[in-house]
């Protein structure tokens, strides 16, 4: 994320899918958010469900952000963040994420207006100095409340649940036996140089 801004063009755009855990990280990566809203325009952050771009259980987002030439001012006035997560459920295959998910968002977002949004229930307006003020400049926002495990009506049917789970479990062992072949490849390259 932190070369991305760096190498636009001055007043280039770019949207950059990153994990949470950037949005929230201590050291350095609260410098880089530091620099990254003070040097770039840092306009619009998307959460993502999770499993979108990242491994199951990876949640992402995409910062959505302009270069800007240098000054001393600041040049993120407002982040909106708009929250496709909360009381969201997508799956790679029994419900994947489609383009009419993002309608909403691309509705408030108004590409080429955007100084003429509008907070809504997922879409929420944030000031320079709210995030400077967040503990380490987190940009981890939410305010939407998930709705409790404890209401069943929510809940997907059975069958959509075990095969969400058979899902889960079937990527969870293909990484594992791709974490397998690679470390066996890995053993066998390092056994050749041994015995070479």
């Amino acid at each position: 994320m932190s070369s991305t801004c760096w190498l636009l063009r001055i007043d280039g755009a770019a949207a950059v899918v990153v994990p949470d855990n950037v949005l929230f990280e201590a050291g350095a990566g609260e410098t880089i958010r530091r620099r990254l809203l003070h040097d770039c325009e840092v306009h619009t952050l998307l959460r993502l469900p999770t499993g979108i771009f990242y491994a199951q259980g990876v949640k992402a987002n995409v910062l959505f952000f302009r270069r800007r030439p240098g000054a001393e001012q600041a040049w993120t006035r407002e982040l909106w963040v708009y929250d496709l997560r909360t009381n969201k459920h997508f799956t790679r295959k029994q419900n994947p994420l489609r383009r009419a998910d993002l309608d909403d968002f691309v509705t408030c977002y108004r590409p080429g207006e955007t100084h003429r949004r509008e907070p809504s229930e997922r879409f929420k307006r944030f000031t320079y100095d709210e995030l400077l003020a967040r503990d380490k400049v987190s940009l981890d926002i939410f305010w939407l409340r998930g709705d409790s495990v404890g209401d069943t009506d929510d809940l997907p049917a059975p069958a959509v649940l075990a095969a969400e789970i058979a899902e889960d479990l079937q990527a969870a062992l293909e990484e594992i036996q791709a974490l397998a072949e690679t470390l066996a490849v890995a053993e066998a390259t390092s056994g050749e140089r041994i015995g070479g």
